[in-house]
């Protein structure tokens, strides 16, 4: 690993027994989100003569409130929340990084506008920037909801890498990289990545966590998407009027919701300065 400012920074034992849990609990989950919409009922289907059905061999979570399967319209929400919060974070990703760099090895007037936008980002409040961006089109729409949390997270990944590499490119190592005329290519590949790529996991691991939990919070007071659609914040505002004739209603999406952030966090990669 390249060296800056006297530290070495090497990355944990990748395979801890909390980090084993966690990738077989989130695995788990993602089979639960592949397979049962597949094989489950549909879970927009209502059947009002099974109002409030408790929970079954035939329906584990019993039925809700317009009688539908409460157990398939986890497993859509489920695959909702995960889907949705990676193509989130593969954009800011993406986007963070190219601009981070950029930034870093270009300066100049290219890193005070980059910067300056990331700072004007940095000042708004996330969840007001998704509401920002969510009306100027219909309400519920999915595309603006992924565009509003795509544009919150890309600053951080800019803030980062923009950091990490005018570190990296003043280095030693990459002074000499281009007085031999390794060229670009050479200093991407074995010099910024090495050390870009536990920081980049570490942060879509949290942005994993802060889209799921930015989409339920969002669904929870209804300005997200909105019904019929099967959504864990909006399953659990639609539960609490009959939390005393039937808990599990609510139970489900919020166990779900803590599962999968308590594994994406114990997945993500920890760094050991030494």
């Amino acid at each position: 690993m390249s060296e800056l400012s006297g530290a070495t920074v090497e990355p944990a034992r990748s395979w801890t027994p909390s980090r084993v849990v966690a990738g077989a609990g989130l695995a788990v989950l993602v089979a639960f989100a592949v397979v049962g919409p597949l094989v489950l009922a549909d879970p927009h289907a209502q059947d009002l003569a099974r109002f409030l059905e408790p929970p079954s061999l035939a329906e584990p979570l019993g039925r809700d409130d317009y009688g539908r399967s409460v157990v398939s319209r986890l497993a859509h929400a489920t695959r909702l929340s995960l889907v949705l919060g990676a193509v989130c974070v593969l954009t800011a990703l993406v986007l963070g990084t190219a601009t981070g760099i950029l930034a870093g090895w270009v300066g100049g007037w290219v890193d005070a506008v980059l910067r300056g936008l990331s700072e004007a980002f940095v000042a708004i409040p996330a969840l007001l920037v998704v509401l920002l961006v969510s009306a100027m089109a219909p309400e519920g729409s999915l595309l603006t909801l992924y565009v509003g949390l795509a544009l919150v997270q890309w600053v951080e990944y800019f803030r980062v890498v923009r950091a990490r590499a005018a570190l990296v490119l003043g280095t030693p190592a990459v002074e000499a990289a281009g007085l031999l005329r390794l060229g670009r290519w050479h200093v991407l590949r074995r010099h910024l990545w090495p050390e870009l790529r536990p920081v980049l996991l570490t942060l879509a691991s949290l942005g994993m966590v802060t889209s799921i939990l930015a989409m339920s919070t969002l669904g929870f007071v209804k300005v997200g998407l909105q019904p019929p659609r099967a959504e864990l914040g909006l399953m659990t505002t639609e539960a609490f009027p009959f939390y005393d004739a039937a808990p599990w209603l609510a139970l489900a999406p919020v166990s779900v919701l803590f599962l999968l952030t308590a594994c994406l966090l114990g997945l993500r990669p920890k760094e050991v300065a030494r």
